[in-house]
């Protein structure tokens, strides 16, 4: 009896010991895996994180290159009065002028109309009358510096003010344009030449639109 009760609490240690044993390990496993888990969970987005970086990297600095060393358009290119040795486009021919004009009137159409009939009491038109057959200079003066207060079209009144185109288009746009709508939809006048119409801004420089009134005196 007496060793039965000497082992009894041999027995109960060793059990505690192996329980408490048993308890570590456990939770060193578990700790090893949560470890190994949050390493795996915490490492794995910096690869895509750094592909995200580069790619960002590599297309930033392909932007910079394209816009310093791209190919950019040019309508000189194709245009075959172009002196390859100068690099500098020749006088244009009458029908590269009517060419050239046809693209800039895009942005008088809206007002003007794509045949040039106008605007029944809002924007005149520009077929059959002296305002665009007649005077060059005048007409030039009117694209140049714009119009405002009432005038007289064919027989009709408009007072819708126009806005000075000077700013907007070069002397040759200028020349282009005006050369287009004196010979478009039936108009027959002459051409409108860049050298009058670099005369013509020299003389007027900035100044305010015009009145019909100040362009008689410009009338031939």
């Amino acid at each position: 009896m007496s060793d039965k009760k000497n082992q009894e609490p041999d027995d109960r240690e060793f059990c505690l010991e192996q329980e408490t044993t048993s308890d570590e390990s456990i939770q060193e496993v578990h700790d090893s895996l949560m470890h190994q888990k949050e390493s795996t969970r915490a490492g794995f987005p910096i690869l895509p994180i750094m592909m995200v970086l580069f790619f960002s990297l590599l297309m930033l600095v392909g932007g910079i290159y394209m816009a310093d060393y791209g190919v950019r358009f040019s309508a000189l290119a194709f245009d075959e009065t172009r002196d390859p040795a100068t690099r500098e486009p020749e006088e244009p021919s009458k029908v590269d002028m009517v060419a050239m004009g046809q693209g800039v009137y895009r942005t008088c159409a809206a007002c003007h109309g794509p045949e040039g009939q106008g605007t029944p009491g809002v924007f005149p038109p520009l077929v059959d009358t002296d305002w665009v057959l007649g005077s060059k200079d005048r007409l030039i003066r009117i694209v140049l510096n714009g119009l405002t207060g009432p005038i007289e079209v064919r027989g009709e009144t408009y007072n819708m003010p126009m806005g000075g185109l000077g700013g907007a288009l070069n002397d040759r746009e200028v020349a282009a344009v005006l050369t287009y709508i004196r010979q478009a939809w039936g108009n027959e006048a002459s051409e409108v030449t860049l050298e009058e119409v670099s005369d013509v801004r020299s003389e007027v420089g900035t100044r305010g639109p015009w009145t019909a009134e100040e362009l008689e005196q410009f009338v031939d």
